[in-house]
């Protein structure tokens, strides 16, 4: 046996890796429960309304003239001359202005009063968790 010294070594050390494997799988979560409910209510509409409606008037006149009147407007009134043409006899041939038609617009206003029905949706969202389900759910 030789009483040589043995030389110093460098520690060793071992070393570890570690691989990490990333897989899904399902997992029984909450159920989600979504319940829509319509409401219906009845609201009474009440509005005034406006509306026009044409008055018509017919106005005899009976007056020769040289030539077919234009259409006139008098404020909220549209005269509407209707001419005729007549034959005298042999001697002449004359315009004669039978009649004019008045078309005054009339604006009324009146009160509505109706009863709707109005819809509303609501949506009511619930969550089961799995653990208070049970199994026909």
């Amino acid at each position: 046996m030789s009483s040589a010294p043995i030389p110093p070594r460098d520690p060793v050390v071992p070393l570890h890796a570690e691989d990490v494997v990333v897989t899904r799988r399902d997992t029984v979560g909450d159920t989600v429960r979504v319940a829509v409910t319509t409401r219906e209510q009845e609201r009474l509409v009440d509005e005034e309304l406006t509306h026009e409606r044409v008055a018509i008037e017919r106005v005899a006149i009976g007056r020769v003239v040289d030539r077919v009147p234009p259409i006139r407007k008098d404020g909220d009134l549209t005269i509407i001359p209707v001419v005729e043409e007549e034959a005298v006899i042999v001697i002449e041939r004359r315009l004669v202005l039978r009649e004019e038609i008045h078309m005054r617009r009339v604006r009324v206003t009146e009160r509505h009063r109706e009863t709707v029905t109005l819809r509303r949706q609501d949506a009511d969202i619930s969550r089961i968790p799995p653990d208070r389900r049970d199994d026909a759910g």
